[in-house]
């Protein structure tokens, strides 16, 4: 079983910055996943944000975050984090940190989800 917790989400004004972090655990080796962030905004539909295949740190972006936001990941905490820069009202969403076994992260077959965490961009 996997578990996934976010933290890090807040209120912040147009412009800032913010870090999100994903603690993972469980009964498995990390290195195998591919992790990914996701964004909710009320009334509209999950949308891909960033992925990263945690053995080599590849990482791949929405279009529309990735000169703005940057995925990584710690092996020694287990930990995956996105910092987003310069942020927008068009920003404001539930973010939802996610994991799948395998090294594609190019999809969106995600099996594991963690509960998210709020983020609300004033302008």
């Amino acid at each position: 079983q996997v578990q996934l917790v976010e933290s890090g989400g807040g209120l912040v004004q147009a412009g800032d910055s913010l870090r999100l972090s994903c603690a993972t655990s469980g009964r498995t080796t990390f290195s195998s996943y591919a992790m990914g962030w996701f964004r909710q905004a009320p009334a509209k539909q999950r949308e891909f944000v960033a992925a990263i295949r945690w053995s080599d740190g590849s990482p791949y972006y929405a279009d529309s975050v990735k000169d703005r936001f940057a995925i990584s990941r710690d092996n020694g905490k287990n930990t995956v984090y996105l910092q987003m820069n310069s942020l927008k009202p068009e920003d404001t969403a539930v973010y939802y940190c996610a994991a799948k076994f395998g090294s594609i992260i190019y999809t969106r077959d995600y099996a594991y989800w963690g509960q998210g965490t709020q983020v609300t961009v004033s302008s």
